[in-house]
């Protein structure tokens, strides 16, 4: 952008690399207004203001005085439309000349769109999740009739904003045909990969002081640390942890809240798995240590969410330098990007005996982890690097000013 510029960066969940994006624009000498949802439960970011933060940033949580019913579908769309209208309300009072929006469940970025739409402000919408593509699973056990119109509601509604937009900026090249099929084509869209912020989240030993506080230091640990819901298997976890129950040595460690974290709670009180340790999300500046107390970290993925998801915390893995085993489709970026940077081992999402094959290969292995761990790091050091992500975010939203996005 050649001029100051007046901006709202609105991510939903309230994860780690939009606020680094929006303190950079900051420093650029914009005006910067983050907003997140504060009702959400989510793996957070640093979302609250540092001394040395330029003046030109605001960072402010929204909320409705109540959790979001994450899977609570017809309460959670209510709420979900309420939120995006305070959202709208608070984004056009500050008179922005753009809105980048994140992470939006499909009413909320209705409600959004449909205020930016009033007010005259152009809309980018930076496309981290396809809603639509995933839903059949939440709603399988519905009645035939009633799961229908609901897919059909949500499906006009995300698609519907998604075309009103001024803008897309999407995580991947995947997401192209898909919305393509949908009539989601801007002749201005941009696809920028995620990334973590690697100033933050950096190497860590694995004699830490979180590591020591839960006795994990002497310990192997596969760990798992973010968001364990619809679209992850819990189940081998706890499969990881039965294999291992007879080694004193080894822990399976599980950093996430919860349907998934709430199964593995079950499954561990029921089994008397005491190797499978449960924990809440950390506050963000615990979670670099976090990391490094694994030994190997886990990615997980069901074969529905191949093309309409690629995992955030893959990217801090990679720059926690952890190798990765990763049970996904082979059709996903995320495992897509594993394989191809030499930095974990993947398998398929239903194949559990190669799944736990390849923890036992790492488990087993030091040299091999130690190759992988490079191959994170090599990436890492060009891939996020945001004085060329961020320059990359401005051409979009300075498009989408001049009326060039759509």
């Amino acid at each position: 952008m050649t001029v100051p510029r007046r901006i709202v960066v609105h991510d939903y969940a309230g994860y780690a690399f939009p606020i680094q994006l929006s303190r950079w624009l900051a420093r650029q000498g914009h005006t910067v207004l983050h907003l997140h949802c504060q009702d959400v439960e989510a793996p957070h970011g640093p979302l609250t203001m540092r001394a040395d933060d330029p003046p030109e940033l605001t960072i402010e949580g929204l909320s409705l005085g109540r959790p979001v019913p994450k899977y609570r579908l017809v309460r959670r769309w209510v709420q979900d439309g309420a939120y995006g209208a305070c959202l709208g309300r608070r984004a056009t009072t500050f008179r922005p000349d753009v809105i980048l929006s994140a992470n939006c469940p499909p009413i909320t970025q209705s409600r959004l769109a449909a205020a930016a739409r009033r007010s005259g402000v152009p809309l980018v919408c930076w496309v981290q999740d396809i809603f639509a593509a995933g839903a059949a699973a939440a709603v399988r056990r519905w009645p035939a009739p009633v799961r229908w119109a609901a897919l059909r509601y949500l499906k006009a509604t995300e698609y519907a904003a998604l075309r009103a937009c001024a803008g897309l900026i999407l995580i991947s090249e995947d997401f192209i045909p898909l919305l393509k099929g949908e009539g989601v084509c801007h002749p201005h869209t941009a696809v920028i990969e995620n990334w973590a912020p690697a100033d933050e989240i950096t190497a860590r030993p694995k004699d830490n002081p979180w590591a020591r506080a839960h006795g994990l230091a002497d310990a192997f640990v596969f760990l798992y640390a973010g968001t364990l819901g619809l679209k992850h298997n819990p189940g081998l976890l706890a499969d990881l942890a039965r294999t291992y129950r007879g080694d004193a040595g080894i822990r399976v460690v599980v950093v996430s809240q919860g349907p998934g974290r709430t199964h593995l709670e079950v499954v561990k009180a029921a089994e008397g798995l005491d190797n499978l340790l449960l924990f809440d999300y950390q506050p963000f500046e615990c979670v670099p240590d976090v990391l490094g107390t694994g030994d190997v970290l886990v990615m997980l993925l069901e074969d529905f969410a191949g093309q309409i998801s690629a995992p955030s915390k893959t990217y801090a893995y990679f720059c926690a330098e952890r190798p990765i085993a990763a049970a996904a489709p082979a059709s996903n970026l995320a495992r897509r990007l594993i394989e191809r940077e030499d930095a974990g081992v993947g398998v398929d999402a239903t194949d559990r005996d190669g799944f736990l094959a390849a923890a036992h290969r790492l488990r087993g292995d030091p040299d091999l982890r130690a190759r992988l761990a490079a191959g994170q790091r090599r990436y890492a050091r060009l891939a996020f690097d945001i004085e060329r992500i961020g320059p990359r975010f401005c051409s979009v939203l300075e498009a989408a000013i001049g009326g060039r996005g759509g």
